[in-house]
């Protein structure tokens, strides 16, 4: 029994250093993350099916006198011998880590593969193993549910009982029966049990430590854009591309830092600004190919960079246009002097970088634009970001960092989907249901993560969704109600929101269940300003001017309220209606 174990333990050493090899590769983390899709499930069971027939073929040979017989390979054996391997823990691991579709198929063709090298004898081995990977995958599941893995505890636990369930196959199957059991039982339970609990534990070790990793990075380019925002968003001016390129650097593992307008270079920090001199013209190759075509460029060498300075020390760039409403309004250039420091992930995250300075600088322009248009005060609404809403935002995400990864970085393209929006409705007076439906679930995503099961929106929608309604209607109405309709009520409040459509008008209502508007304050309500504890009150007033500008009298808000709650509804007229309507004013 004790050489029994010893060969043993190499064998589950063979599989543990597979284990390793495995998660160090990228694709393989990234294809267990993908695990719903049929594609990973069929790669999965292509690597785990292998596992478990090398584990086959690396098995020790037992004959019917209980001989142990230990080869490199062993491909086949007599029908009256037995084998002690680890194909149990290879499949084991598959339904932990796919499923029960991964564990049953990987079971299957491992069983399978063990009747063919027993020269056919010993078909139980097909159903065993497939019972074990079922379990397995039905246990995994519930795990995978929750976006986790089981504790290395419990992964011994579990492979212990999966290997139990092939013992019983054995003692009650197979030709030796207890003699056999008896010879194999505790070297296998045992080493089997701790293999899974190390093979698990190696996956999870690996996918925590990434899951932190991109916390991080995530953490970093959330606070780095936090520190930009004053600037970009002021415009891209010499002083204000100063600070921006002295910040980025500060938060990034790039050498140098270089921002510029469609002709000008802006600001240089780091190495090479002895010739990189804010107000003088772009001179590199690079970035005039950029300005140009408003594509990235990436350059791994000075000649690709194209600077005609003969002492430049710049060997890598990555240099990406900051786009505002279409147009190239400069670039934002990043540099190594080493250029095998430049990798994909530097890549990706100046990609990233440069998409959050545009929308910054098409917040500053689209706040600039706001003063000049004819309707500065409609737009008004439309151009602000409520900094206390975004600071909240950005506050939630962070905390998010440390225990949901996954949910932060969800809620990060949330914000995102909320903020270019907000850019969006400063140029257009009307936009699809569909677009104002998003901007609302971005909203709502962001709100209920701050204060979970406190809100509950329900959707009614009988109208098509390319229909066009002024942007932040239902927006306005619904964060009216949250922040003004409950008080401090934590549970049971509900907001509904419905939108029927007909030939004539569409009629949009938001009715909440909270305590009621003192009737002394509706005749205030969308005409003036009314201040309030949870905000400046101006909301719905720019809503019902911007209705009754766009619509006529009868778009104006509509308020019905008592103890049980609020309704406001308004009234948007088809095209041919508001035709109509003008034609006879």
């Amino acid at each position: 029994m004790l050489t029994l174990f010893m060969l043993m333990m190499q064998r589950v050493g063979l599989i543990i250093i597979l284990a390793f090899i495995l998660v160090n590769v990228s694709y393989f983390r990234r294809l267990v993350k993908a695990d719903d899709t049929w594609a990973a499930k069929g790669i999965l069971v292509l690597i785990f099916a292998t596992f478990a027939i090398i584990s086959n073929l690396t098995g020790v040979e037992i004959t019917s006198h209980n001989t142990l017989v230990s080869t490199t390979w062993l491909t086949g054996l007599p029908a009256t011998d037995s084998i002690a391997n680890t194909r149990t823990l290879a499949i084991t691991v598959s339904g932990l880590v796919g499923g029960p579709i991964v564990g049953t198929t990987v079971g299957l063709i491992a069983g399978v593969h063990r009747v063919i090298q027993g020269n056919g004898s010993d078909l139980f081995y097909i159903f065993s193993s497939i019972i074990v990977g079922f379990l397995s995958g039905m246990i995994g599941n519930q795990y995978l549910k929750r976006n986790r893995y089981p504790s290395m505890m419990m992964s011994a636990l579990i492979g212990l009982t999966m290997e139990s369930v092939q013992m019983l196959f054995i003692f009650i199957f197979s030709g030796p029966g207890f003699t056999l059991v008896r010879l194999i039982f505790f070297p296998m339970m045992i080493l089997n049990s701790a293999g899974t609990a190390i093979f698990m534990s190696v996956i999870s070790a690996y996918m925590r430590q990434e899951e932190q990793l991109r916390a991080v990075q995530t953490h970093d380019v959330l606070e780095l854009a936090d520190r930009t925002l004053p600037f970009f968003s002021s415009g891209l001016s010499e002083a204000n591309a100063q600070q921006a390129a002295t910040i980025i650097r500060r938060y990034t593992n790039f050498d140098a830092i270089g921002i510029t307008d469609a002709s000008d270079v802006l600001a240089h920090v780091g190495p090479g600004s002895d010739h990189h001199i804010p107000e003088k013209e772009v001179m590199t190759d690079l970035s005039k190919r950029v300005i140009a075509t408003g594509q990235m460029r990436i350059a791994h060498s000075k000649a690709e960079i194209g600077c005609p300075h003969p002492g430049c020390p710049l060997a890598a760039a990555v240099v990406i246009p900051l786009i505002v409403q279409g147009h190239v309004m400069g670039t934002l250039k990043m540099y190594f002097t080493n250029p095998k420091d430049l990798t994909p992930v530097e890549e990706q995250l100046a990609t990233g970088l440069a998409s959050i300075f545009s929308s910054q600088l098409a917040l500053g322009a689209a706040e600039e634009q706001s003063k000049l248009v004819k309707d500065a005060e409609i737009k008004s609404l439309q151009a602000q970001v409520n900094p206390h809403f975004f600071f909240n935002a950005i506050n939630t995400i962070s905390a998010l960092m440390r225990t949901d990864a996954d949910k932060a970085r969800t809620l990060l393209l949330q914000l995102s989907t909320y903020f270019r929006t907000n850019l969006q409705g400063v140029r257009q007076t009307e936009i699809p249901l569909r677009q104002e439906r998003e901007h609302v679930d971005a909203y709502l995503s962001l709100e209920q993560t701050r204060f979970p099961d406190k809100y509950d929106i329900i959707f009614d929608t009988q109208s098509s969704d390319e229909i066009l309604i002024p942007p932040f209607t239902i927006q306005v109405l619904v964060e009216n109600a949250i922040r003004h309709a409950f008080d401090d009520r934590r549970y049971g409040n509900k907001v509904w929101v419905s939108v029927n459509q007909n030939e004539r008008y569409t009629k949009i209502r938001v009715r909440d269940n909270g305590f009621g508007i003192d009737k002394t304050m509706l005749p205030q309500l969308g005409h003036q300003v009314v201040s309030s504890e949870n905000g400046s009150g101006t909301a719905l007033e720019n809503l019902n001017t911007r209705l009754v500008g766009l619509y006529g009298p009868q778009s104006q808000l509509h308020f019905d309220t008592d103890v049980t709650g609020t309704t406001v509804s308004l009234l948007i007229p088809s095209k041919q209606e508001a035709i109509h309507e003008s034609t006879h004013r």
